[in-house]
Order: structure tokens, then sequence, then C-alpha cells
């Protein structure tokens, strides 16, 4: 059994600008380790706030041990608590999502405001007081229309997050799109694979022949690196920014996340297999239909791309040391009818060829990485400059936290 010790150990050994030693990627002990030291402790993607419409609507997510609800109050308010009655403690909604009045535990009928105040118990005692009994809340925060929840004791600063999203993702006016489509499918690997796979496009043309009709895999502007470094970049930035569009690369001084708004090929203005807008009416206040796409990522869970007449969203979500939950959620605006002013196919077939193409992907990655003949190998500086990039922010991110235990047991 791996100590956080040993974890330490085989990250301080890492060879810089290598993908990681075999037991990242397939560990049970490192995987726990991720879950402490990341999962359970940093800002984690929930759900878009279009998914949550009304008030009573609910997602549950299962984040390790923790299983979360995510709820919109009566007062329009997001807000999320952990998925345990303070009765004893059992699961208080049991569905990946619905709609519910009140929060009523199953068991014994405990039922909760969606505030997450405790409305009624029934027979205990005159000296039961419900307000000292009301569900245990998680940190939750809408970051221009991505919900976004923190299982923490003290949660990290979402200041700037927030002020540089209002400014990349409010022209995309998240508050008034509406869920066309969603996909959840399960990818027998590890989500470090997961993430890995989707910082570089190195593979895309060998793999995703529908996505690379409108894409650009120009490791320039979908790297690691500032998308000036191409001329067609710099030329989209520029028209953009002039048209009043935030579009210029901005990340993270920790590097945790990032904005960047990109062309897409030619004359292609959305992902489609013809390269034409799949939803007839725009979204927001983007001022122009090519207008590409704006490509926001967070680790440790979550890429984006917004569109002028969709936003897709993306979560992953770790289920065990080789296998993670990656859920595709199409965007649009609320008064687009389907059938109308858009075809459901249309809109969905380039990313769920896609989506199916990367779990392949990444399967065989861990399956190759299983063997006992795997050894770490080099990162092409040019074509994954986005996966160092993550690589380095996961390496440091688990070595701050790993040492700062280890001087709070010291103490």
């Amino acid at each position: 059994m791996r100590s956080d010790a040993d974890v330490l150990s085989l990250l301080m050994g890492r060879r810089a600008g290598y993908s990681l030693p075999q037991a990242f990627y397939s560990d049970a002990d490192v995987f726990q380790a991720d879950m402490k030291n990341i999962w359970h402790k940093e800002w984690i993607f929930a759900v878009p706030s279009a998914e949550l419409p009304k008030s009573g609507n609910y997602v549950t997510l299962q984040i390790g041990a923790y299983s979360v609800i995510v709820v919109r109050g009566a007062d329009g308010v997001i807000r999320a608590f952990h998925n345990a009655c303070r009765h004893r403690g059992s699961r208080i909604c049991s569905a990946a999502k619905g709609s519910s009045p009140k929060l009523v535990c199953p068991y014994h009928q405990w039922t909760y405001e969606l505030d997450g105040t405790l409305l009624w118990a029934r027979e205990m005692g005159a000296d039961f007081k419900p307000a000292d009994h009301g569900l245990k809340t998680v940190h939750c925060v809408d970051v221009s229309g991505m919900v976004f929840i923190c299982l923490a004791d003290a949660a990290p600063d979402t200041t700037d997050l927030r002020k540089q999203a209002a400014r990349y993702l409010g022209p995309h006016d998240l508050a008034n799109l509406k869920v066309a489509h969603q996909s959840t499918i399960i990818e027998k690997a590890n989500w470090k694979l997961v993430l890995e796979n989707n910082r570089e496009c190195y593979h895309c043309s060998g793999s995703h022949p529908s996505l690379c009709r409108t894409f650009p895999d120009d490791p320039n502007m979908v790297g690691g690196d500032d998308s000036s470094s191409s001329n067609a970049g710099k030329a989209h930035v520029d028209r953009c920014e002039a048209a009043g569009l935030p579009s210029k690369y901005l990340i993270d001084p920790c590097e945790q996340w990032r904005f960047v708004r990109i062309p897409f090929l030619g004359d292609a203005v959305s992902y489609t297999m013809d390269g034409k807008a799949a939803v007839s009416k725009r979204i927001g206040t983007v001022p122009f239909d090519n207008a590409g796409s704006c490509l926001f990522f967070h680790y440790p869970n979550t890429w984006n791309h917004f569109l002028s007449d969709q936003v897709l969203t993306f979560r992953v979500l770790p289920k065990g040391s080789q296998e993670t939950e990656v859920t595709t959620t199409w965007l649009v605006h609320k008064d687009a009818v389907e059938g109308v002013d858009y075809d459901l196919q249309r809109l969905s077939e380039v990313w769920i060829h896609t989506n199916d193409e990367d779990r392949r992907i990444v399967e065989e990655n861990q399956i190759g990485i299983n063997s006992p003949a795997y050894e770490p190998g080099p990162y092409s500086p040019v074509q994954e400059s986005g996966v160092i990039q993550f690589i380095d922010w996961y390496a440091r991110t688990m070595e701050q936290s790993l040492v700062g235990r280890f001087r709070v047991a010291a103490e």
C-alpha cells in the first residue's frame, strides 16, 4: 500500500517533459491520493446553470466517497449540499437528476427546504432543534452560467476566474440557453489520460475525421501557448477584439484555467459536417456567426467550446483508477425549437463521433500503460505543449498539497 510519502517521492522523481510513471495512471492508492489532494480540494465543474432552469430542479454527483446534490432554490439561487440526511445519513436523492418542491429523505421522510433548512422531522422530542439539523452545505458558485462546487472546508478564491469569465463567456449568455442534448459515456481509463488526450490535437488528423472538417489542429492555436503565434489565430483574435468580443489568450497564473478564441477552418462557423451553423438563432450578443470557438478549460475536470450558435460543456468525473465518466451537454438559445431552428442529429453528430473516437483512444492508451513494458515517454514540445502544461499543473498541485499535509502533521 502506497503512503502519501510514497506518492510524493514518485512525483519528485518524475522526468519533466515526459509522461508520468505507470502508478499515476493505474494504481488504486495513487488514485485515492488524487481524490484527496485534488478532487476533494479544488473547484469542480458540476453543471451548466441552464440544466437547472426551474425551482426544484436538481442533479446529483458522485465525487469519490462524496455524494452531492446541486439544486435550484425557490429564490432562483443554485446551491449544493451533501446528499446525506441529517437523521441517520441515508442518501436523499438517488436519481442522477430530477425535480422536487422539497428534498425529502425516503427513509423516514425528513423534509428539507431547497435551501437546505430542515422543515419537518416526525416525533423527535421536545429538545430537538430543527435549525441544528439542516443539510450540510458544499461550496457552490455560478461562473457566468457554469456551476462549480468545492468539497474543501475552505474553497480557493474565485474572484479572478469570475471576473474573466464574465468577459469571455458573458457574450454567450448561458443564462438564456437551454439543454438541447446531453450524452454521458464511460471511458475505461484514468482521468488524467482523458485530460491529456483533450489537451493535444497531435492525434486529431488520424482519429477525428468529423471534427477536422471544421476544427484547426494547428498546435499554435490549441496548445499551451498564446494563439497569436499562429497567423490565422492572431487575425481571428484581432478581428473579434475589434468587434468587442474578448478573445486574447488568457491563462491563470497557476495555469488552472484558460480562455482563448480560435477560428474554424475556412468559412466554417460551427461543429457540423458541412461547417454551416447548426442552430439558426444566434446566442447572446456574439456579433457575427464566424466568431469561432472560445475555448475554456478548468482543471481538473472541464473543457468547453463557446460558439455563436451553441455552447458545448464537457464534465469529467473519476469513477476509479481506470474508469472515467465524461458528460457532454449541448446548449442552444432558449427559444430555439428543435425541428425548426435546429436538427438534433446535425447539432450533435460531430461531437458524438469525436467523443467515441476519444474513448477508444484513451482506452487503448490505458491498456498499453498497464503493460509491464511501459515506461514514461517524451512529449512533443510542439504538438503536446498543452499536455505538458496540464501534467505540470497536476504535479505542482499534488506536491503542494502533500507537502502541506506533512507540515501540518509535523506541527
